[in-house]
């Protein structure tokens, strides 16, 4: 974590301190501008420490243990198709190569590659779980799962009769980068095909830590809800001019903070931020630095908006965050986000039966 992150997180703590937001003690209720049972609770692409990522298993799996959404990420293949995946280029802990999709192929192996370069046919001849992800002990793989296609999603979710389940879907669109993913007005245009072809708009959320790509969807469909993501680096608070990643908002305009520069985003319902640094670091550790405060959820609340963090799997920090108030958690371990949840006294969403 870089000094200045440091500096403005310990002046953010300071200051709710002395404006009386400091956290409540330990055992308070949360302060929580909805009831309890509005909680979102989201499987990050299905739930990777439960069962293969982006996999039929895993979106099953979800929808069977009871979650509110299930978090998903798209990719835009070679041919225009729009994949589930994290990973802008083929990664060799989820995915191995099987086959050439067509005897003498010379793109192949695959893995390794940018998705954006291969096709559909090529994508779908990986096997995406064939191991255990490291990192994930208690993951369950599923051998011989292919790439899905976001179509194949929402046929899931239809065939479930899962009608209270969201879908928030990432498009990564990598705007620090932009020649490694397929070009900003396609990727939104594609997803929001798609979108559109299945009749579940009405389940939909779309996020995207590049606000391009939010304001892009805004445009398509204003009746989407709009999620924006950050890890904070993204923001570049303090470096002159605007970040790749903000759409053309200079954050410093804002007094670098990400709950007002996000709402200046037309359609933003939702603020998601990295919960705390270092990424993924428990606030039971004395150098784990939140990021999400009371404060920050406060500011959120009164325009508006809700807080869903990501990816939160650490007990500790999970209880951190339902005291300073957030709406939802994107955690990777469903199952015990709903024990958390339930010791707390929030009502737990619905398994689909």
């Amino acid at each position: 974590m870089t000094l200045r992150f440091r500096t403005a997180a310990m002046v953010s703590i300071t200051a709710a301190i002395v404006s009386g937001t400091a956290l409540p003690p330990a055992g308070a209720a949360p302060p929580h501008p909805k009831p309890r049972g509005a909680f979102d609770l989201q499987a990050h692409r299905g739930g990777i420490a439960e069962r293969t990522e982006s996999s039929r298993s895993s979106f099953n799996h979800a929808l069977s243990v009871g979650v509110s959404t299930l978090e998903l990420d798209a990719q835009i293949t070679q041919d225009d198709k729009v994949v589930v995946t994290h990973d802008r280029k083929t990664n060799p802990e989820v995915c191995t190569d099987t086959a050439p999709a067509n005897p003498g192929d010379p793109e192949f192996p695959y893995v390794g590659k940018y998705v954006k370069d291969l096709t559909l046919a090529q994508l779908q001849t990986l096997d995406c779980g064939f191991q255990q992800r490291p990192g994930y002990p208690q993951q369950v793989p599923t051998p011989g799962s292919r790439m899905l296609e976001l179509s194949d999603v929402f046929d899931l979710v239809k065939k479930r009769k899962a009608h209270k389940v969201g879908l928030n879907i990432e498009t990564k669109v990598e705007a620090g980068a932009p020649e490694q993913t397929a070009p900003r007005q396609k990727f939104v245009r594609l997803v929001h095909q798609e979108i559109k072809r299945s009749g579940l708009h009405r389940q939909v959320t779309v996020q995207s830590f590049d606000w391009g790509a939010l304001r892009q969807m805004h445009r398509l469909n204003p009746r989407i809800p709009l999620v924006a993501l950050t890890n904070y680096d993204f923001l570049e608070v303090g470096k002159p001019g605007a970040s790749p990643w903000t759409g053309g908002l200079d954050v410093d305009d804002f007094d670098g903070d990400f709950v007002r520069a996000a709402d200046a985003l037309p359609g933003v319902r939702t603020v998601s931020p990295v919960a705390g640094f270092p990424q993924g670091c428990s606030m039971a550790d004395p150098d784990c630095e939140p990021y999400v405060t009371r404060a920050m959820v406060r500011r959120a609340h009164v325009r508006g908006l809700t807080v869903v963090p990501w990816t939160v799997d650490d007990p500790a920090t999970f209880r951190y965050l339902l005291k300073v108030g957030v709406d939802g958690i994107i955690t990777n371990d469903p199952t015990q986000a709903r024990e958390l949840l339930c010791a707390a006294g929030y009502k737990l969403p619905k398994p689909v039966r």
